[in-house]
């Protein structure tokens, strides 16, 4: 009687908990988001679950029979899952793109315990779907709901700012590949000078920003604080938000020619172009030998904007300065070094070797 007694009440609190009402329950409290909405997901929970199947791993092919197209997706709205007039975005054809977070590649990776920035060296990268979104409380007008960001000690901080989510993988942790750098040691509002993503930047007026992008936000509708994914995402201009996939290498939305050598043109820095007037980069307005260095003399073709400047930011010099080392050398005395006048951003000097051209303390 007493095992009876015991069995029917662990079935009982059993069940309680599968119920639908407890199934779609988060930390958050009841399902919220795009998920959480019946016009959306008729059928809530059940369009992801099925039964008990808790599992997150490869939540990828279940993500995709709504954010992918063709068959899967018609399928899920024939069967009621997904409203019919709903349009969505692909991501999967984004995720095929040639520059692209490995989500189809690196699989089943994802704990829902698991500590980001990684603590190990040999933690495996991974970037799945729920790495960057939690599809329990997270909308388009908040994607960040739901999403706890670095842990600090024994708390963990509050995620509401993309470049935050970004950084858990892009910034401390210790499981870089060779070729990445901290972006947070990038985008400090310490450094010498940065691109505005975590803040305003340390510039109070950039000459060549086009509206509404403005270095200090004095109007309404001024853009003076931009985003990672300002520059990286869909090199389609109709595709989905943030940093899925794209055609240009760098995950960028717009082309960016980083080798040396090559003609300028409107495409060829047309991420730059995105925000900087090419006709004031180009008419010298910033920096009197622009064009000189960019378009080139004597039949030469220039170089690229990434020869002198690091988009991210620089911890040593104004104007984004920082040196790419396969193009420029220090002098034979190992001297390697950008100075600017203070107060005056069009005056200062170079010391450096450049295309075989020795600047000793070479002052425009």
């Amino acid at each position: 009687m007493i095992r009876i007694f015991y069995f029917l009440a662990f079935a009982s609190l059993f069940f309680l908990l599968w119920s639908p009402s407890a199934f779609a329950r988060t930390s958050q409290g009841l399902l919220q988001g795009a998920h959480g909405d019946k016009s959306v997901m008729p059928k809530s929970c059940r369009a992801c679950h099925k039964g008990m199947n808790m599992s997150v791993n490869g939540e990828e092919d279940s993500c995709l029979q709504c954010h992918g197209g063709g068959y899967a997706r018609s399928n899920m709205q024939s069967r009621g899952y997904l409203a019919k007039n709903i349009e969505l975005a692909n991501i999967e054809t984004e995720l095929q793109k040639p520059y692209r977070h490995p989500v189809l590649t690196e699989r089943g990776i994802h704990r829902q315990n698991e500590i980001k920035p990684e603590q190990e060296i040999n933690a495996p990268r991974h970037s799945e779907c729920v790495d960057c979104h939690n599809p329990h409380a997270a909308s388009s007008d908040n994607p960040y709901a739901g999403f706890s960001g670095k842990k600090i000690g024994n708390l963990t901080v509050e995620l509401d700012q993309e470049y935050q989510l970004c950084y858990l993988c892009h910034s401390d942790s210790q499981n870089l590949p060779g070729n990445s750098t901290n972006k947070h040691a990038e985008f400090k509002t310490t450094n010498r000078s940065y691109h505005p993503v975590e803040g305003e930047g340390a510039t109070e007026f950039v000459i060549s920003l086009k509206e509404p992008y403005a270095a200090r936000q004095e109007r309404p509708g001024d853009i003076s604080i931009i985003t990672c994914s300002s520059c990286h995402g869909s090199d389609d201009s109709r595709g989905p938000r943030g940093p899925h996939g794209s055609n240009y290498e760098g995950l960028l939305k717009f082309n960016y020619e980083m080798r040396d050598g090559m003609s300028e043109s409107a495409f060829a820095y047309a991420l730059c172009y995105e925000c900087h007037e090419r006709d004031s980069i180009l008419g010298n307005e910033s920096f009197p030998y622009h064009s000189l260095h960019i378009e080139g003399k004597g039949g030469q073709d220039g170089t690229s904007c990434f020869t002198c400047h690091d988009a991210h930011g620089s911890v040593q010099y104004a104007s984004l300065i920082r040196f790419n080392e396969d193009v420029v050398e220090p002098l034979p005395s190992g001297k390697l070094k950008f100075d600017t006048v203070a107060g005056n951003s069009r005056s200062g000097s170079c010391t450096l070797v450049c295309h075989g051209v020795t600047h000793d303390d070479q002052k425009y």
